[in-house]
């Protein structure tokens, strides 16, 4: 093991077994050094390292603090790998987009928060009138948004939020099949909200999962190479 994994490692567990709770700050770069039996610079990589994950907060002039570690800001940081995946992976993580997506329209349809089906309905008059494909996009990814909000679980909302952030970047609505894709699209998107708007936990679930279940099977068709517009 390097001296940066020993320095990540020890760190971590410091916060895993609660030695280190969040928003504590971290004792002097000497004493952890010392500690962990390694140097300052394998040290300060490590933390940079928790850094980028979300672990830990570094504050300029005051020092290195744990973070929050909420479960959604954890889950976020997530996007640093997913962001990297191929295609073939990506598919792979659509069966756990359709079990989850169904179960957020789901949790949305039994809440149904105050405003919802009037905010789904303006979204998706929107929507399907726009012709342009990176609108669109847009529009769809904000109504998915919309509804994993809606359901209440701000973790499951940001593991969503990263699954669709790679999926964004294999744009299937400007291939040649994108008018015949964007109508299906659209009818799935209206059943999602029709079964909401019902408080149809059961029928909303299943138009979800069917709605990603159709987005994947043109992805495994169409083969889309990714772009770095989304």
């Amino acid at each position: 093991m390097s001296a940066v994994e020993t320095a990540f490692q020890g760190l971590r567990q410091m916060v895993a077994t609660g030695r280190l709770q969040p928003g504590q700050r971290f004792p002097i770069e000497s004493e952890l050094c010392s500690e962990l039996g390694v140097s300052r610079s394998s040290l300060r990589e490590a933390v940079r390292m928790l850094a980028a994950l979300g672990v830990v907060e570094v504050r300029q002039g005051s020092g290195t603090y744990v973070a929050q570690l909420r479960a959604a800001d954890i889950v976020r940081s997530l996007s640093l790998t997913l962001g990297l995946l191929p295609l073939e992976g990506l598919l792979e993580i659509y069966e756990l987009r359709r079990v989850l997506e169904g179960h957020a329209a789901s949790q949305a349809a039994a809440r149904r928060p105050d405003g919802l089906v009037e905010r789904m309905d303006a979204l998706l008059v929107e929507l399907e009138a726009s012709t342009d494909a990176e609108a669109s996009g847009e529009l769809d990814h904000r109504f998915h948004s919309m509804i994993a909000e809606a359901g209440g679980n701000p973790t499951l909302a940001a593991l969503l939020e990263v699954f669709r952030s790679r999926s964004r970047n294999y744009q299937i609505f400007d291939s040649d099949a994108g008018p015949e894709i964007k109508r299906v699209s659209d009818d799935g998107h209206r059943a999602i909200a029709t079964a909401i708007a019902a408080r149809d936990s059961g029928g909303a679930e299943t138009a979800a999962a069917a709605h990603v279940a159709e987005t994947e099977r043109w992805l495994r068709r169409l083969h889309p190479h990714p772009s770095t517009s989304a």
